[in-house]
């Protein structure tokens, strides 16, 4: 069973920044993509950002420029460094593992809030 642990959410305010971190069991080496989507209250679950074991990349056009998506195979961690951080930013932000476009399995954390406000 795999697990996603995200972690470094909190409290911050506008224009400040913050990295999400999200731990996986196991290698994140075996996963097609690892990404990161986000569910403000009253609103569906979205985008943030993807990156694939090749190395590509996509973004939700709301945070391109601002946010930054990593993979660390060797530790088994994904990261997203935010910047900039804006109100509407505010959101549980989730974890997720996708096993690619044969088994197309997704596995997901339990998630992890930032709220951005002054």
């Amino acid at each position: 069973q795999v697990q996603l642990v995200e972690s470094g959410g909190g409290l911050v305010q506008p224009g400040g920044s913050l990295r999400l971190s999200c731990a996986a069991s196991g290698s994140i080496f075996r996963f097609y993509a690892m990404g990161w989507y986000r569910q403000a209250p009253g609103k569906q679950r979205e985008l943030v950002a993807t990156k694939t074991s090749g190395g590509s990349t996509d973004y939700a056009d709301s945070v391109k420029g601002r946010f930054t998506i990593s993979r660390d195979n060797a530790k088994n961690t994904v990261y997203l460094q935010m910047t900039n951080l804006k109100p509407e930013d505010t959101a549980v932000y989730y974890c997720n593992a996708h096993t690619g476009p044969v088994s197309g399995i997704d596995y997901w954390g339990k998630g992890t809030l930032v709220t951005v406000s002054s």
